[in-house]
């Protein structure tokens, strides 16, 4: 049989390079699978022909793409806009440059704006990441705002369970994880030609992976820009990690900002112990001291009082804090707490005009690109709590530390936005020179067996091996395989075994994989799935300090049931003896009670609106949101068993063979209470108690397994 004449495969060739960059690929091997056929009978003359139907279809989205593609304006009182010219040439001839700058400059709104003078944004999408959710939200809405149009149509956004992106954006704002779990299936990242990788100065897990895959893929995929750019960036050593790229540094600010001093009279004494009582009370006074000198200031100048941002280590220091606010201040003052845990509606109050004074009480979420509008003064308590793994003790610590000098000065830099702004830190100017200058990455801090097994599962070699701008330390490197191989994961020689595998593709710590996994075996995966994914996010019960009672009791209906109660009963026995009512307040497994509250949630879901299930939550002191993602995280791990053709249980399982399954990722996780307090020993001869929140904690049992081991004032 006579071939059919091939067309112009050259011309094709050519067009290709004008498509869209996620069609370019696929077209290039359609092409030369074409061009091997050819002379045979499957390379028929309607394959051409829709390969070049596909090719005028990606040309023609690509020129309506270009001929959309927004005209920027600028704010000229922004430091970046004044160096807009340089900073275009620069990204114009150069694959990567990095951009640092004073907080408050506007790179973060203004650099994806000249990338589209430069025309990028059209062959493919400008990626913007963030390290946290709420900033990815708030920024696209501004640069939209900027670009005269819609979230979700020029500027869109995607995080963790909402996509806001539209086959008309340009600009994509999302978290550095979101970009990451892209990979998986983008291995060259097509759909983007510029990446701004945002706020590098906090060294995340997902931005030094991020930066060391960039590494590698810069040589495959030359036409992608790649922007760094941090307030606080070690210009240097980021350089050198991308063969001494260019570095922009734009210094000045919109107004400046004063530093005034005012440590707290005992920081010696106190300064290990967080929660005493001296230091809890003196760094009350203290803020209180700070708002009354930065309202003074507006006093003496005749101006309308401006509005202050507070940092603060933790939610409990911003509900104290909040509390004493209230009683210093008039009524028409406004406080409003910010921190991570919060609803998405709270947080938005922030953003939200306000006719009097307003002061926000923040946790570090409010330190980088998330800026809270109308600030004129920040007050800095100079503490941050964050999260260090010891490999000895295999214990996760969230100690009180002092701030880097990059975060404090990322902290002053939310005023002086709107006009001449002052911060107070609430420690002397030798503490701040003594401090280092910038925060340990994550990678250096954290347990690295989740680590070793993404990278299995991105398929980026072994760890050590990895171009991380600077490697962890060989002895977590070792602990990480250690942990790994307790969990059969790898074998002897630190190879990933099938296990291992099977682990690294669950969206869950390697823990909570195995303890699905083994589920299979014990015939209670039903209930794994819904104990597992309650594990991997934020636990849902809220306890507000005003109403702990109320919650308490509340969550207490959801372990027992009044039907249970009523079921539980004897026979003809008109009220529980104080021997029942004793053994039902004494429930053998908190485990259980993810169980319960998940199946009361659905079955309310199922006969509710969205408005009567958000009220039934605020009912019952949950969080909707993170009920939320505790069901997108679930349906997330079920949709993995069940592509592996894997089959849920039908009949619920017992509780042997539940905590069995739990025991599986929980060795190290088991202790036995001490004959005279209660206190228990542990594995490696660690020592712990039961987290007060704990149905256990009132009357311990003699053995324990718990879920997680975490150090704050003692270890729980």
């Amino acid at each position: 049989m006579k071939a059919p004449p091939e067309p112009n495969s050259q011309s094709l060739s050519e067009q290709i390079a004008s498509c869209m960059l996620r069609d370019q690929f696929r077209f290039r091997r359609r092409l030369k699978k074409l061009r091997q056929s050819r002379g045979k009978a499957d390379a028929a003359e309607s394959q051409w022909q829709q390969l070049a139907a596909d090719i005028q279809a990606s040309v023609a989205r690509r020129q309506q793409r270009q001929a959309g593609l927004p005209v920027p304006t600028y704010p000229e009182n922004l430091p970046v806009s004044e160096r807009r010219e340089e900073i275009r040439e620069a990204i114009a001839q150069h694959q990567v440059v990095i951009v640092a700058g004073e907080t408050g400059s506007g790179k973060t709104t203004q650099l994806p704006k000249i990338c589209m003078e430069l025309g990028r944004g059209v062959a493919g999408m400008i990626g913007h990441t963030q390290p946290r959710r709420l900033a990815a939200r708030s920024i696209a809405s501004r640069v939209a705002e900027e670009l005269k149009s819609e979230p979700g149509e020029t500027v869109g956004y995607k995080v963790r369970f909402k996509d806001r992106v539209g086959p008309n954006t340009y600009l994509k704002l999302m978290t550095d994880g979101i970009l990451l779990a892209e990979i998986q299936g983008d291995r060259f990242l097509n759909d983007y030609d510029t990446l701004i990788i945002d706020e590098a100065h906090e060294r995340s897990l997902n931005i030094d992976f991020l930066l060391g895959y960039l590494k590698q893929l810069l040589a495959k995929r030359p036409d992608l820009k790649v922007i760094i750019t941090s307030a606080t960036i070690d210009t240097e050593r980021f350089s050198r990690h991308f063969d001494n790229a260019p570095v922009i540094e734009v210094s000045g600010r919109t107004y400046p900002v004063e530093v005034r001093y005012r440590p707290l009279l005992d920081s010696e004494s106190a300064s290990g112990d967080d929660d005493s009582e001296a230091t809890t009370r003196d760094m009350q006074q203290a803020v209180l001291e700070a708002v009354d000198e930065l309202a003074q200031i507006d006093v003496s100048q005749g101006k309308s009082p401006g509005h202050i941002l507070i940092f603060f280590s933790g939610e409990r220091e911003i509900r104290q804090a909040a509390e004493a606010l209230r009683k210093h201040h008039p009524p028409q003052t406004e406080i409003l707490p910010l921190y991570a845990r919060l609803s998405g509606a709270e947080q938005n109050r922030v953003f939200s005009p306000a006719k009097h004074r307003r002061i926000v009480l923040a946790t570090n979420v409010a330190e980088t690109s998330l800026t809270v509008p109308g600030i004129h003064y920040v007050i800095d308590t100079g503490t941050l709590r964050i999260s260090r793994y010891s490999y000895r003790s295999k214990i996760q610590r969230l100690p009180v530390e002092p701030v880097s000098q990059s975060s404090a000065n990322q902290r002053k830099g939310r005023c002086g936005r709107i006009t001449e702004g002052v911060c107070i830190r609430l420690y002397s100017e030798e503490d701040f020179n003594a401090r280092p200058e910038f925060t340990d990455p994550e990678i250096r801090r954290t347990n690295l067996a989740a680590v070793i097994l993404q990278m299995e599962a991105l398929r980026l070699g072994h760890i050590e091996d990895f171009p991380f701008i600077e490697p962890p330390d060989a002895r977590y490197i070792k602990d990480g395989y250690k942990l790994l191989y307790e969990l059969g994961a790898v074998d002897e020689q630190q190879r990933v075994t099938k296990l291992g595998r099977e682990l690294s593709r669950l969206p869950v710590d390697p823990k909570i994989g195995r303890m699905l996994i083994a589920a299979r075996q014990f015939n209670c995966l039903q209930e794994l799935l819904i104990i597992g994914s309650a594990l991997s996010v934020q636990d849902p019960r809220e306890r507000p300090a005003d109403k702990q009672q109320q919650a308490d009791e509340k969550h207490r209906l959801i372990y027992f049931p009044p039907e249970e109660e009523e079921a539980d009963k004897p026979a003809n026995t008109p009220a529980n003896t104080p021997k029942q009512k004793k053994d039902k307040q004494k429930p053998r497994s908190d485990f259980l009670f993810y169980l319960n509250l998940w199946h009361l949630y659905e079955e309310k879901r199922k006969h509710l609106s969205q408005n009567k299930l958000r009220k039934f939550c605020k009912q019952h002191f949950l969080s909707y949101n993170r009920m939320q993602e505790w069901r997108d995280i679930y349906q997330q791990i079920y949709t993995l068993f069940k592509e592996q053709g894997t089959r849920l249980n039908t009949t619920p399982a017992g509780y042997d063979d539940i905590h069995r399954a739990l025991l599986s990722g929980l060795l190290g996780n088991i202790g036995n209470k001490a004959i005279e307090s209660n206190e228990f020993h542990g594995a490696r001869n660690i020592r712990f108690h039961i987290h007060p929140g704990s149905w256990q904690a009132k009357k311990p049992p003699k053995w324990i397994m718990c879920a997680e081991l975490v150090e704050t004032t003692r270890l729980y």
